[in-house]
């Protein structure tokens, strides 16, 4: 008989999808890696796995300890699975962003989940990332994530999702695209593609008040580029160490409104139903296209599901609040 002894063993392996009628105006082959079909609908269960596993591994995650990170949702949900199979406790900070559903979601698995506010600095006290590292410092038998700067989280693309591509391409790949946040996705799978072929090109989607692109270009950390934005799960204020980028050949900024519209026409038009960072990354692709020729095989990176944002992206009385949509 096949069967999983648990669910986490049915992370990963997940399809290449062609892209049909979003792609009429590329020349090229565009395929997505399709990472919903994890059983926490994202691709940050991989490295949630491997980041537990590897504290297991050298003792900083103690039997019945409690798990405690800063996630915008898909993070914890993978964290929570692992913990559900594991034995652990967790605590999940998040901010006032992100869609109910993802809050609503940490809690349905058993989470104890804190919403700090968006609009601070990372350094100020009441920010994700400094309640979360408090509460690491303070909770007994506990362990703090940091998936931003946690090599565990680039490690697991490097393992999983990098050779995956490859083989199902049958290393025909030639450019990688992907949105860019705690920078493990890209940096794991672009180190592992460069490895088998350095010609292959690696882009990174980013967001209108993140620092990533300016970053990358000029050396300079400009806290001028940084403000709020409305895309979730991609950009950044600060520069986590999980971002390596000598492996990104480039990178291209998609506005809020292009990745909200472009997610409700991945539904619509290709029907996948998909997260935020999707339609921002399938804008980016086509931003992209003069970089693309017809012998060209294009893989896109959808990180996770449309259940997330049933009442943000995918809820036209929000869209026409946000002046998205007439």
């Amino acid at each position: 008989m096949e069967y999983a002894k648990n669910i986490l063993e049915t992370i990963g392996n997940t399809p290449l999808v062609k892209i049909n009628k979003l792609a009429e105006e590329l020349p090229c082959l565009l395929l997505s890696k399709y990472e919903t079909f994890n059983p926490g609908n994202s691709v940050k269960d991989r490295m949630a796995l491997k980041m537990i596993e590897d504290a297991e591994a050298d003792g900083r995650l103690q039997p019945g300890g409690t798990i405690i990170e800063g996630t915008s949702g898909n993070t914890g949900m993978g964290l929570a699975l692992a913990a559900i199979v594991k034995g652990y406790k967790c605590i999940f900070v998040t901010t006032d962003k992100q869609s109910k559903e993802k809050v609503d979601i940490l809690k349905a698995v058993g989470a104890e989940v804190i919403v700090c506010p968006t609009d601070v600095a990372p350094d100020d006290a009441r920010s994700y990332y400094s309640v979360s590292k408090r509460l690491g410092d303070e909770t007994p038998n506990s362990w703090y994530v940091n998936q931003y700067d946690n090599p565990s989280n680039a490690k697991a693309h490097y393992e999983s999702t990098g050779p995956e591509i490859w083989k199902q391409t049958e290393g025909k790949i030639t450019h990688f695209v992907v949105g860019v946040g705690t920078g493990g996705t890209i940096s794991g799978v672009g180190k592992y593609l460069k490895e088998q072929n350095p010609d292959i090109k690696v882009w990174g989607i980013d967001t209108y008040g993140s620092v990533f692109k300016k970053y990358h270009e000029t050396g300079i950390f400009d806290e001028n580029e940084i403000y709020p934005y409305v895309t979730e799960g991609i950009g950044e204020d600060i520069l986590p160490e999980n971002v390596d980028f000598s492996v990104i050949d480039g990178f291209t900024k998609v506005t809020d409104k292009d990745a909200a519209v472009y997610t409700q026409l991945l539904a619509k038009k290709e029907g996948m139903f998909l997260g935020n960072s999707a339609g921002a990354a399938m804008k980016g692709v086509l931003q992209l296209k003069e970089h693309f020729n017809e012998d060209d095989v294009v893989v896109v990176l959808f990180h996770d599901h449309g259940s997330r944002y049933v009442a943000k992206m995918f809820n036209d009385d929000w869209m026409r609040s946000m002046g998205y949509i007439d």
